[in-house]
């Protein structure tokens, strides 16, 4: 028999597993809520990008219901041969309405949204410049679309217009400036004034991915570059249904000419096969209707985060830059980190261990999300989780 040409994996996973750096996959068996069940346990979830309590609410349910009902439950094609409906279209015109832009582009999630932007707009002679801890798919859209990439210091306006000056000496035909609206891991929200303006001074167009911010932050959650009042200056606006809207599927938000262009060359949707479900669809026009109507849920959200924030801090939790509901608690060490989380599991509250290579190796946490469904009750159960098992593994 010959040799197995993936031998090599098992001793690769046997390094991971001796340094602790394993990810397990907790089985959720219950609907996504602030108090669920994962691995067979009632927890207070802590780890859902679940922003507004819309994933399981009654209404999107209902109307996700219906579409299946209708329209079954998927298309089997791509758009552009026979899977386009009437409520992908409505759902275009809705989030281009709330966004502020002449144009969207639905896509199967956040990730093919980004994946495919670069690839169908730039090319060997363009540039990239992007901040270090953007989002992976950035960074793949970045390295298939062959452009040059030059790195800036995270949140560093000054750093980004030396990298846009270092793109524009090169020759670069076009070039592009890049962040995340809100940054996934450490929950800090981006200096975009000052990166657009950079952009501009530099003749590179700018392009945000605006998934932790859309339904969050800005006026009735319309994002980053709603709350900055930069409208009409960002080229690109990329968001996901799937965090605060509680779906399924991703978007590109711009110009007219921008959203045709991709519905030609975005490569990640159309060769995906087919598109977003009807289910997905109906769901994610209902969770529009759901924060357009009531704006409190974002205020509650708010409060919330801030009172759980203020709450790990009174502990003697480092919980960074974070400015959003999306709080990271920094331990460093993963394997303490990994025991943290262990133990908070066995006290009924789940949050997620993030360690290398997601972080930087002494930057492990977990990183916790609040909802505007968590009851203060919720989050001082957890916060007493916090301190009884930061103690119990020597952290506190």
């Amino acid at each position: 028999m010959p040799p197995d040409p993936l031998g090599y994996l098992s001793e690769r996973l046997a390094k991971l597993e001796a340094d602790g750096l394993v990810m397990d996959w907790p089985t959720l068996e219950a609907p996504q809520a602030p108090r669920t069940v994962l691995d067979g346990r009632p927890v207070i979830n802590m780890a859902a990008n679940n922003y507004l309590g819309l994933a399981n609410h009654p209404a999107v349910v209902e109307a996700a219901a219906a579409a299946l009902a209708r329209y079954g439950a998927g298309v089997a094609s791509a758009r552009n041969a026979c899977g386009n409906l009437p409520l992908h279209d409505e759902l275009e015109a809705r989030l281009a309405a709330f966004k502020g832009v002449e144009a969207v582009l639905v896509t199967q999630t956040g990730y093919v949204a980004n994946v495919g932007v670069f690839p169908a707009l730039l090319g060997e002679e363009d540039a990239i410049v992007s901040d270090a801890l953007n989002h992976a798919s950035l960074i793949d859209s970045a390295r298939m679309s062959r452009a040059q990439v030059h790195v800036y210091a995270h949140g560093d306006v000054t750093d980004a217009k030396a990298r846009l000056a270092e793109a524009k000496a090169s020759g670069a035909r076009r070039i592009a400036l890049v962040t995340d609206g809100i940054f996934s891991m450490d929950g800090d929200v981006a200096p975009l004034p000052g990166l657009v303006d950079a952009a501009e001074a530099a003749g590179a167009f700018a392009y945000v991915d605006d998934a932790h911010a859309v339904g969050v932050i800005g006026k009735g959650g319309r994002g980053t570059v709603d709350h900055f009042g930069l409208e009409g200056r960002v080229a690109i606006q990329v968001g996901t249904l799937s965090k605060a809207l509680g779906i399924m599927g991703g978007y590109v938000a711009g110009s007219r000419d921008l959203v045709r262009w991709l519905e030609q060359r975005h490569r990640a949707q159309f060769f995906s096969a087919s598109t977003l479900t009807p289910a997905d669809t109906a769901a994610a026009l209902k969770a529009l209707d759901i924060v357009e109507a009531e704006p409190e849920r974002i205020a509650r959200l708010w409060a919330r985060a801030a009172y759980f924030r203020e709450g790990l801090k009174s502990l003697g939790y480092d919980t960074g830059v974070s400015e959003t509901p999306l709080i990271p608690v920094i331990i460093g060490d993963a394997a303490k980190t990994k025991a943290l989380r262990a133990t908070l599991m066995e006290a009924g509250v789940f949050a997620v261990a993030v360690t290398y290579p997601i972080v930087a190796e002494d930057a492990s946490r977990l990183r916790t999300i609040v909802s505007s469904e968590h009851g203060e009750s919720d989050l001082d159960e957890v916060l007493d989780a916090f301190a009884r098992c930061g103690k119990s593994v020597g952290l506190l």
